[in-house]
């Protein structure tokens, strides 16, 4: 009898299925998909129902070749790749390249590669699922006749090289409406009154004004406008008489969060490890496949990580309360097991994300992972783990406080238990001020110590000063609230969110500033184009209610040619409409009414591959040009060039003085006899190269993201390069010729490099 074949996607999957199977079964990877739409053309067939037009990827003949030569010598084909769309797609193309070897074929999802979890999904093998391949096709046919037929018309009205991505497009729509909601904000003045108090007993407390003459401060409706306002209202306080009137006592509890979904894991990841979504999704990917762990051989260490369910299996369960009792003892063990609640309209498929062996703690794979993938299998376990755990246990304490006609709070929580919160809390986005409390602070729960007081009690004013404050607009996204916003309007799934931050990065529409989404100007413009054209495609509601027709695709609930045909009627008329009536800025120069400071003619806005700019409309006998901004009634205002800064270096290919400018991705050094001379050079951090036998030096440059690292000017011969500033200072322990400056809560730090020396000083 011969052998089963089992064909997965990665060679690393290959490698972990084989250390479980052994020698009766032979594993081999597809390397993804083998199929697809073909590159330069739409390849869908309109006129005939939206038929796909595949073809063989570039480079996969030969898989292929591969893959039916196995299955000719094979009793059994078993089709593993991942279990979401996706793998159901990539196991479609190959049921159908192996057709022709008449060998049956079964569909096997591996929720977790584990020994055991690998032969019971061998044991309940079936059908590659129809309906999920056709809602997968659906996706890749909709997202094909939205991409390949309104880019050209970018390409036509702006430049070519654009494009327009239907779920994309949606998230560069947000972070534009958002920028704007901050460009037309109007920040407004409002003060509040911190005070010091203290009372029969020690210690002396905080308390905040919560109430005017029985007025509510909000800050919004009701609020301390002005400092005269806030000066009276600080003499009334001081001239009345402090007295408890009322104390409030509750026991609380804070339950942990749920395991984590590929959502929340993206968003943890990044708040508390600063991870991309992309790379979050490749490392766990990795974590999935299976890690080399010595003489263990290969092992997944996670279940599959693209999910949307918080559901756990009894026997995970059964292994992290084991756990706990052991580890932590009885008081951390709730007395029932806890199950959450998966959010509405979430497919269910796998369970959520958790690690496959709970005994296998971080601390175990220290020397086996790299640090990434460690800080990653830490987060995962640590949430898995803690979710399982008692909740923390705490005592709130609010005291009101009566001064004439105004009322003031104190509050302060003493922790009675801290439960879960010993192993792992949820992070949370930063929030601005805005206003909605007294003290400007972001709203959580007091940790102050407060005194034991009793209604009646007589106080004491210590500190009465008033303070002022702004209203802040809506923050910028991050990738963790961005991740958050497309989850909660329901574009696109859980397995998208990393491609669509990532793609609309590559394709330069937004850029990441201090780690918050800001567009460019090529993302306005093509923003606008779009939503004057296409609003429906790229209105979130739209876009979330395609995302439910794919489900109802996958359940069997809607056929995937009606959805398509439903859809592309209206977005045909809108195409046919944008092609008579979309703006070109490409051959079509916007009058302002504004002189050309150098000639009698006036500027116009022009459209170039950053952005637009004024130039002179006599081009090319006038070349002036200039940026500009519009203000909060759009009208054009020019901005000033400013002088370059001599940098007190000389261009070493004409003699001119070299001058700081500010480019796309930060300052550099150019000559200032440019346009006739255009030499440019990286800024100097005054470190020399540290690799041995190089007599280069380290200067600062830029990646293709935007942010800026450290490297050695004679690459590519040499290719040192560091993140962190390198600053040219001796370490004092190990004589380091230079030290790396490093920024974090507590400052700026001077640390030596030399892992094995633990010098720092702040910088």
């Amino acid at each position: 009898m011969g052998k089963s074949l089992i064909i997965v996607e990665s060679p690393a999957k290959a490698r972990t299925l084989q250390r479980y199977l052994g020698n009766n079964y032979a594993v081999k990877a597809s390397v993804g998909h083998i199929r697809d739409l073909p590159v330069r053309d739409l390849g869908v067939d309109i006129e005939h129902d939206f038929t796909p037009k595949y073809v063989t990827i570039k480079g996969k003949a030969k898989v292929i070749s591969d893959l039916k030569s196995a299955a000719q010598s094979a009793e059994l084909i078993y089709l593993a790749p991942d279990p979401d769309r996706e793998g159901e797609a990539i196991a479609w193309h190959i049921a159908e390249a192996l057709k022709g070897t008449k060998k049956p074929v079964r569909r096997v999802l591996f929720h977790e590669l584990t020994k055991k979890a690998v032969l019971a999904a061998l044991e309940q093998a079936g059908e590659v699922n129809r309906n999920l391949f056709e809602a997968q096709q659906a996706r890749r046919v909709l997202d094909r006749l939205v991409g390949y037929q309104i880019s050209p018309l970018l390409w036509d009205k702006v430049r070519r090289g654009l494009s327009a991505g239907r779920v994309q497009s949606v998230a560069v729509r947000m972070i534009c409406e958002r920028e704007s909601e901050i460009e037309k904000f109007v920040s407004e003045e409002y003060w509040s009154i911190p005070t010091r108090l203290e009372g029969p007993q020690p210690p002396p407390f905080a308390a905040t004004l919560e109430l005017v003459v029985g007025r509510k401060l909000d800050n919004r409706k009701h609020k301390i406008a002005d400092e005269a306002g806030a000066r009276e209202l600080a003499a009334q306080l001081a001239d009345s008489t402090p007295e408890v009137a009322g104390v409030e006592k509750k026991k609380k509890k804070r339950q942990p969060s749920p395991p984590f979904i590929t959502s929340t894991m993206q968003m943890d990841a990044n708040r508390k490890l600063r991870f991309s979504a992309k790379k979050t999704m490749t490392l766990a990917q990795r974590l999935y496949e299976g890690i080399e762990l010595g003489q263990e051989g290969p092992s997944g260490l996670i279940t599959y990580m693209r999910t949307d369910s918080t559901r756990i299996s009894d026997e995970a369960i059964t292994q992290a309360r084991a756990y706990i009792e052991s580890r932590h003892g009885a008081d951390y063990l709730p007395a029932k097991p806890v199950h959450y609640k998966t959010g509405k309209g979430a497919q269910d498929a796998h369970e959520a994300i958790r690690p496959t062996d709970v005994n296998r703690t971080p601390e175990s794979l220290t020397r086996l992972l790299d640090k990434d993938m460690l800080a990653l299998y830490t987060l995962i376990w640590k949430r898995f783990v803690a979710c399982q755990m008692a909740p923390a246990l705490y005592d709130q304490t609010a005291i009101k406080i009566a001064a004439g006609p105004h009322q003031l709070k104190a509050t302060g929580s003493i922790m009675r238990f801290a439960g879960f919160m010993t192993l792992y809390v949820e992070a949370e986005d930063d929030a601005p001020e805005s206003g909605g409390g007294e003290g400007g602070g972001p709203a959580g729960e007091a940790e102050a110590r407060l005194p034991d007081l009793k209604e009646g009690d007589r106080l004491k004013w210590l500190e009465i000063t008033p303070k002022q404050h702004f209203t802040q607009p809506p923050p910028r996204y991050t990738e963790a609230t961005l991740v958050k916003a497309l989850e909660e309007n329901g574009v696109g799934r859980p397995s998208t969110y990393a491609a669509i931050i990532s793609t609309i990065q590559d394709k330069e529409y937004v850029q990441l500033a201090q780690r918050k989404f800001q567009p460019t100007d090529l993302g306005r413009v093509v923003n606008e184009l779009l939503v004057a054209h296409f609003p429906k495609v790229i209105d979130t509601d739209f876009t979330a209610s395609l995302e439910k027709e794919l489900d109802e695709i996958e359940t069997g609930k809607a056929q995937w040619i009606k959805v398509l045909r439903d859809f592309y009627g209206p977005f045909q008329q809108n195409l046919e409409q944008a092609r008579e009536e979309m703006k070109s800025l490409k051959h079509k120069a916007v009058p302002t009414g504004l002189p050309c400071p150098l000639c009698a003619g006036q500027l116009v806005i022009k459209w170039g591959k950053n952005g637009e700019f004024l130039a002179c409309e006599n081009y090319p006998d006038c070349k002036h040009t200039q940026d500009f901004r519009r203000d909060e009634e759009g009208k054009i205002q020019p901005l000033e060039r400013e002088t370059p800064e001599e940098s007190g270096e000389v261009c070493d290919k004409c003699g001119k003085p070299m001058v700081y400018k500010q480019g796309r991705f930060g300052r550099f050094l150019a000559c200032s006899g440019y346009p006739a001379c255009k030499n440019v050079k990286a800024l100097s951090t005054g470190v020399p190269c540290p690799e041995p036998g190089c007599d280069g030096e380290i200067v600062q440059k830029v990646s293709k993201r935007g942010k800026l690292f450290y490297s050695c000017n004679r690459y590519p011969k040499c290719t040192f390069a560091l993140w962190d500033k390198p600053v040219a200072k001796i370490c004092p322990l190990c004589e380091s010729p230079y030290l790396l400056e490093k920024s974090g809560k507590q400052g700026t730090r001077l640390v030596c490099p030399n892992k094995d020396c633990r010098y720092k000083e702040q910088g």
